[in-house]
C-alpha cells in the first residue's frame, strides 16, 4: 500500500508535501532506471566489441569513461531540476 492509500491526517487528499515527496521518489527511481538502461544499451554496444568471459583493457576503459559521462550528465540534469526555486 502506498502513502496515499492510508491518509494519516483523516483527510482523503494527500498533503502537498507528501505529494512532492512521492513525486521526488518516483522521479529518482525513473532516473535510476533510465541510467541503467542507457549504460546497458549504449555503453555496452559502444564498448564491447567481442563479448567473452572477461573484458579487455580497452573495453574496461571505455565502459568506465562511458559510465562516468552518464553519471556526470545525470548529476547536471538532477541539479538543474531540483535546485529551482520552490
Amino acid at each position: 500500500m502506498d502513502s496515499f492509500s492510508s491518509p494519516s491526517s483523516g483527510s482523503s487528499q494527500p498533503s502537498a508535501e507528501a505529494f512532492m515527496e512521492q513525486l521526488k521518489t518516483q522521479l529518482a527511481q525513473a532516473y535510476a532506471e533510465e541510467f541503467l538502461e542507457t549504460v546497458r544499451g549504449k555503453c555496452f554496444a559502444k564498448c564491447i566489441t567481442k563479448p567473452g568471459t572477461s573484458l579487455s583493457g580497452s573495453e574496461s576503459s571505455c565502459i568506465s569513461r562511458c559510465v562516468d559521462r552518464y553519471i556526470e550528465a545525470t548529476g547536471i540534469v538532477s541539479r538543474a531540476l531540483f535546485s529551482s526555486p520552490r
